[in-house]
């Protein structure tokens, strides 16, 4: 790009940045691109971006794979794949969606061969979002039932309780007995024969019955109870799927209808809606941090949590697990970064918001991990149980742990209200992304059909995936949603990012792609993400893909053993999102003109509608390029033109050139 136009550029970056300024403070904002929008305001964009990002998996997966992985320690490879994998990722999603305007499936107008990259992260979103939604309606079932003076998981005085059910207090048991403790799934054991000398314990559990003490039996918490047997009214497998549970059919309908009223209008109505539910996860975090702090045990949980054991920094597995929670902590390859992008200005410094949005999500994770070891750390002292027993993950940590350790506290239901009411809004941001991704998406590439009818089509999509959703809410649908959790994204959002890597920085090109992305923000970034996205980037994710295929194992779910039909289902669900690659390059090729070498060297290099949507930056773009490249660029749109009348409006503005541009 020539010094010309980088002033040119320049110039238009300050104009728009004081347009900005003055429109943020009168809350109106004039859109650019007049036929999809942006966003209102500079903050919508980012609290989208950090709202997508920070999923459930912040909340119940990251801080126990911080504590089983050396604590502190993790932080080290957790971090540095940050800067590695999860930044650079992350600064190309956004650049390139910016860039074009356009959602992952237009967006391919980059490659056109490799197109199916797009189908597959819409398919992913898509399905996601189906069981998504199913968190969501088991968080608003908690949410309401939290509206009552006694929490019904506090206690066994309930229809649904069995004669197992006992509340734990706290233990002061003077020498080593088979004690009761808390499996991954909630349940507790109890191998009470060792207590019939009762002189040597103190204050034992008052609910625990003489008959109970001298016979081996299982004890289930009462929050566990409420989870399996009112929730949940759990099945014994994914055989038997049961009745529709139709409170939780009602939570589900409620949550699309949630769903749709904040998405009806597009970023419109979402840009708006972020400001409360980006920021109100980390008010109340921060309100359940300084409560979790002050309790007793709080910091022999943070202890547990954050005091490194360097030693398994050795391990690969700490390492491996390390690099696969980065693709779950910033949000790469579902769509939803490109999508987002797509809805900002020109020449908005991508390059900034690209550097904060992964950092913002990475450390949220850590921050929520304090207060989740802060209140573990109290539960284990008010039950007597060690903290490693009573450390889980996943809806045994949202739905069972932290439940149970609220009951412990004075006006419990008021911190129930709370942690739900966060959850909730945590699962409706990253629904907004997944959600908008795929409407984007086919609106992209269907405007003269769509674009007018946004709210419809919108409804339209709630619906089916409403339906699609009424399976997981039977009194076996856990089973299934496990199922579906397991395998759909495991590795599929890896095979998309390497795919999406490797097109854009050796097909299209690093050097290519860094002068698009210098042309947007009107400067060039660190030659380092050039580096990255060609070798370093890549070669991680390719490793990291590796490693989770390698230690991808059965699905399970507590001791249920899934049947074989089960696992391949899975397996098919998986391979859904990666079938489109194929599939896409061969549709191509056979509707593409010429030998099979032709086709594919035109199907790799962008197709002419590629580049800014608007013709003041495309004008800017195409003098931006280089000779061949332009040459090339005038080819492909004669050949359009000899083969029919399906020409690109975009087209008008490709300038005349002679050979003192090159």
């Amino acid at each position: 790009m020539t010094k010309v136009y980088e002033e040119q550029v320049v110039k238009t970056i300050d104009e728009e940045s004081n347009s900005s300024t003055s429109d943020d403070s009168s809350s109106i904002s004039s859109d650019e691109n007049k036929d999809r929008g942006n966003w209102t305001g500079r903050l919508d964009f980012m609290l989208s971006c950090v709202g997508f990002a920070v999923g459930l998996g912040n909340i119940w997966r990251f801080p126990y794979l911080c504590y089983k992985s050396g604590g502190g320690a993790f932080l080290v490879p957790y971090f540095l794949f940050l800067f590695l994998c999860g930044i650079p990722l992350v600064f190309m999603e956004t650049s390139y969606g910016q860039f074009a305007s356009l959602s992952p499936l237009a967006a391919w107008r980059i490659s056109p061969m490799f197109k199916g990259v797009g189908y597959g992260m819409v398919i992913v979103s898509g399905i996601v979002c189906i069981y998504y939604n199913i968190i969501l309606a088991w968080t608003l079932y908690y949410l309401f039932h939290s509206f009552r003076e006694v929490l019904p998981w506090s206690n066994c005085e309930n229809k649904w309780n069995s004669k197992n059910c006992v509340v734990t207090e706290r233990q002061n048991v003077t020498e080593t007995l088979n004690s009761t403790v808390f499996t991954t799934n909630g349940t507790m054991l109890a191998n009470a024969t060792s207590l019939v000398g009762l002189s040597n314990a103190t204050d034992l559990v008052d609910k625990i019955t003489n008959d109970d003490i001298l016979s081996n039996v299982t004890k289930v918490s009462p929050s566990e109870e409420f989870w399996q047997l009112k929730v949940l009214e759990i099945t014994d497998g994914i055989e038997d799927l049961g009745i529709i549970r139709w409170e939780l059919l009602l939570c589900l309908l409620l949550a699309w209808v949630v769903v749709f009223l904040c998405l009806c209008k597009g970023i419109k109505s979402s840009g708006r809606v972020v400001y409360v539910t980006a920021t109100f996860p980390y008010l109340v975090l921060t309100i359940l941090l300084i409560r979790g702090v002050t309790l007793p045990g709080a910091w022999e949980g943070l202890k547990f949590y954050l005091i490194p054991k360097w030693s398994r920094l050795l391990d690969f597995q700490v390492w491996g697990d390390a690099a696969t929670q980065i693709f779950y902590s910033v949000g790469m390859s579902w769509g939803g970064l490109i999508t987002m992008a797509s809805y900002n200005k020109f020449h908005n410094n991508v390059y900034r918001d690209a550097m904060l949005i992964p950092v913002i999500g990475c450390t949220t994770s850590v921050y929520a991990g304090l207060v989740i070891f802060s209140v573990l750390g109290f539960m284990s002292y008010e039950t007597g149980i060690p903290i490693e027993d009573v450390v889980t993950q996943g809806p045994g940590l949202t739905f069972v742990a932290y439940p149970e350790a609220v009951t412990k506290l004075p006006v419990s239901p008021l911190w129930a209200i709370l942690f739900f009411l966060m959850l909730f809004t945590v699962g409706l941001d990253s629904q907004f992304g997944m959600f908008e991704t795929m409407t984007s998406a086919f609106i992209d590439e269907f405007p003269e059909l769509l674009a007018k009818r946004k709210v419809l089509f919108t409804a339209a999509i709630c619906f089916v995936e409403f339906l699609c959703g009424i399976p997981f809410v039977t009194q076996g649908g856990i089973y299934l949603l496990q199922v579906v959790d397991w395998y759909c994204s495991t590795f599929s959002l890896m095979i998309l990012s390497l795919t999406e890597c490797v097109v854009i920085s050796w097909i299209y090109g690093a050097d290519r792609f860094y002068n698009d992305i210098t042309l947007m923000i009107g400067y060039k970034p660190c030659v380092w993400w050039k580096i990255s996205w060609r070798f370093i980037t890549p070669t991680i994710t390719l490793l990291v893909w590796l490693f989770s295929i390698s230690k991808l194992s059965p699905v399970t779910y507590g001791d249920y053993t899934y049947p074989t039909w089960s696992v391949v289902l899975g397996w098919i669900l998986g391979m859904v999102s990666l079938v489109p690659l194929p599939a896409v390059m061969i549709s191509q090729i056979f509707k593409t003109k010429g030998t099979f070498i032709e086709r594919v060297k035109k199907l790799i290099h962008p197709d002419p509608k590629w580049g800014p949507s608007l013709p003041q930056y495309r004008e800017q773009y195409i003098a931006s390029l280089s000779f061949s490249e332009r040459q090339r660029m005038l080819r492909h749109i004669m050949e359009n033109e000899k083969d029919g009348p399906h020409n690109m409006k975009t087209t008008n503005s490709v300038p005349s050139y002679t050979q003192k541009d090159k």
